[in-house]
């Protein structure tokens, strides 16, 4: 499986908001990035959010629904969405992984981790076999 995870060093809001500490977190994480210029990952993690704090179980059709949208586009941000590893499917399902936002950062923050150990592990390896040396 290939992860992506995409940190943006932005200055928090000023102001205490749901909105803006929302729209901070998802565009800390590069969601909205690129092409999505309506915003739609953001808009879908707003939803899901909604629908998780209500207990409610949520889908991609009930998804594209909520956001009168076509289903395909959903699914499109689904997918980056769990690839980051914010999200998972089980059967026709969307769960935020965790439960919650803090423990979905926890555990990308560990898949981050394990990318980077095993980075710096090749990297040794390349060095020494370039015979380049550490300090």
């Amino acid at each position: 499986m290939v992860q992506q995870i995409i940190l943006r060093n932005l200055e928090k809001p000023q102001i205490k908001s749901l909105e803006e500490d929302l729209l901070w977190f998802c565009d800390s994480f590069g969601f909205s990035s690129g092409r999505d210029t309506e915003n739609t990952a953001n808009k879908i993690i707003f939803s899901l959010l909604e629908k998780l704090s209500n207990e409610e179980l949520s889908s991609s059709e009930f998804l594209a629904e909520d956001l009168d949208m076509k289903i395909s586009r959903i699914n499109h941000h689904l997918r980056n969405l769990n690839d980051s590893g914010l999200l998972y499917r089980k059967k026709r399902l969307i769960y935020l992984r965790g439960g919650s936002l803090k423990a979905a950062v926890k555990e990308m923050r560990k898949d981050s981790e394990r990318m980077f150990d095993e980075l710096e592990s090749i990297a040794e390896e390349i060095d020494s076999m370039m015979g380049l040396k550490n300090r």
